[in-house]
């Protein structure tokens, strides 16, 4: 195939992409009442198990005429998005894996494989444990008794959608170090020697990627970011295999 025919075949895919997520970002349109409900149940008392204790029930509130309606339409883009994720990895794949080894094709399979699990993983994880729980102590928390919080939609639907949005990518850091073991670049005792810069560093993009600016969120951040790193301790080569697998 020429480059044209190259440039025509990834037009081709990328209009499949596009048109299977509007179907099902309009199907999350249509469907609204269960989209929310989703979007909703972190907010409620009885989502965390009571080892976390209870908390009165938070409202949210809306203040510009237009804004729920385009939250609807946002949240519907994102849920299309998500739900037609697999399809677009798989025509992606199928675009690019005919330039591809049989070896490489192994190892792309791996990689797609493992990084779509591990993203949604980082998804579950922001929406059962980091973003309930940043919302019940954020959303309850006072400086005193006079004053009230007034929670905005607009600020629910955001940090809901960052928060899984950046645990999704966070989840991703044990497949990039495979993958970077793979190729030669880093192993497992290069990891460990650097094992208190790396420390330092999580601390500074958790940070980065919190939407909000508070120390408790910021640790619960952090917390599965370090567990991830010594995770990928475990996933990289050692020394001794990195050069068996470079010969």
């Amino acid at each position: 195939m020429t480059f044209w025919d190259h440039l025509d075949e990834l037009r081709t895919v990328l209009l499949r992409c596009l048109t299977v997520a509007t179907l099902f970002a309009i199907l999350a349109f249509i469907f609204k009442d269960e989209v929310f409900y989703v979007v909703f149940a972190p907010k409620q008392q009885d989502f965390l198990p009571r080892i976390f204790g209870s908390s009165p029930e938070i409202q949210l509130i809306n203040t510009e005429l237009t804004k729920q309606f385009v939250i609807h339409m946002m949240t519907s883009f994102y849920v299309g998005l998500i739900v037609s994720a697999p399809y677009i990895i798989y025509q992606l794949y199928h675009f690019i894996s005919p330039a591809l080894y049989e070896h490489e094709k192994r190892y792309a399979t791996s990689i797609v494989t493992s990084g779509y699990l591990m993203f949604f993983a980082g998804v579950a994880f922001s929406y059962f444990i980091v973003f309930p729980i940043t919302f019940r102590f954020l959303g309850n928390y006072q400086v005193a008794d006079d004053v009230h919080n007034l929670i905005s939609l607009e600020s629910y639907i955001d940090t809901l959608m960052m928060l899984s949005l950046m645990m999704g990518i966070v989840f991703e850091i044990p497949v990039i170090a495979w993958l970077l073991g793979r190729l030669g670049i880093i192993d497992s005792s290069l990891m460990k020697q650097y094992r208190r810069h790396a420390i330092v560093v999580i601390v500074v993009i958790a940070a980065i990627i919190t939407p909000t600016s508070d120390a408790f969120t910021l640790a619960i951040v952090s917390l599965p970011m370090y567990l991830l790193f010594e995770l990928s301790i475990l996933v990289v080569p050692s020394h001794r295999k990195r050069k068996n697998i470079n010969r």
